[in-house]
């Protein structure tokens, strides 16, 4: 079982920055696939970036793409999502996830994820 804790979140103003932190409790973090995701009020969970085990490779949702940057630290078991240029349309509760099949390639798919934190609120105000 891994256990994934996401914080970080918060209010900020449009155009500030946040960095969101997911810290893992697995001793095998350094092989697994690791993923962001938000979903905002009324709406459904959506893809937000994503990282291979080697860090080697990323890949963004559209929304995000040139304004958010993945990264890990498997020293410290932890991925981490840098988002700039906040808007308000940003404004979502934001999940890490993590999957141990595949994990040299890169997945948008939420069905590839076998485990997920809690959740971080992050609030954009206009």
């Amino acid at each position: 079982q891994v256990e994934l804790v996401e914080s970080g979140g918060g209010l900020v103003q449009t155009g500030g920055s946040l960095r969101l932190s997911c810290a893992a409790s697995a001793r095998t973090f350094s092989s697994y696939g690791l993923g962001w995701f938000r979903q905002a009020p009324g709406k459904e969970r959506e893809f937000v970036a994503a990282i291979t085990w080697s860090g080697g490779m990323t890949t963004y949702g559209n929304s995000v793409r040139g304004r958010f940057t993945i990264s890990r630290d498997s020293a410290k078991n932890t991925v981490y999502l840098r988002m700039n240029s906040l808007k308000p349309e940003d404004t979502a509760i934001y999940y890490c996830a993590a999957r141990t099949i595949g994990s040299n390639r890169l997945s948008r798919e939420m069905s590839e994820y076998e485990y997920w934190g809690q959740g971080t609120q992050v609030t954009v105000s206009s």
